[in-house]
């Protein structure tokens, strides 16, 4: 049976987890005090995220991942479907993700579509360069999902 629960505990205990979406630790730092962090169950913990308020009616999912042996099986939609539901004052959510194909056609079939782009993030903030599907990541993809 899936449970979806606020960790109002340790964060840092799904540090293995966060890496897998945000690979580097000091980026992670940026958001991990500030956001609620929910953790999917399912006879284990299979999936985790964080969420912002960055303004009165608007979220940001600053990290999503999900084990990668249960990829594929919904978690991560289940996850994002939640937060709608857990802030009913929620009129947008943002997310940012690199330009991969595969990413952005998960967000996509989850409902959100492009907002806009921060021209170099990955290399102007992060301290080595950011690989996913093979290519390096330069911009910020920001998706939102609107209610």
């Amino acid at each position: 049976m899936e449970i979806i629960r606020l960790n109002d505990g340790d964060k840092r205990k799904y540090l293995y987890l966060l890496l897998t979406a945000d690979e580097q630790e000091s980026m992670i730092d940026r958001y991990l005090d500030r956001g609620d962090m929910f953790v999917l169950n399912d006879n284990g913990v299979k999936a985790e995220c964080v969420v912002t308020k960055e303004a009165e009616g608007v979220y940001e999912l600053k990290n999503i991942a999900v084990i990668s042996g249960c990829r594929r099986r919904g978690y991560g939609k289940k996850l994002i479907d939640f937060l709608f539901s857990r802030y009913p004052d929620c009129r947008t959510l943002l997310v940012g993700t690199g330009d991969v194909p595969s990413t952005l056609g998960f967000y996509r079939r989850c409902g959100f579509t492009e907002s806009h782009r921060v021209n170099n993030f990955f290399t102007d903030n992060y301290d080595h360069p950011i690989f996913e599907d093979g290519r390096q990541l330069a911009d910020m993809v920001y998706l939102k999902r609107e209610r």
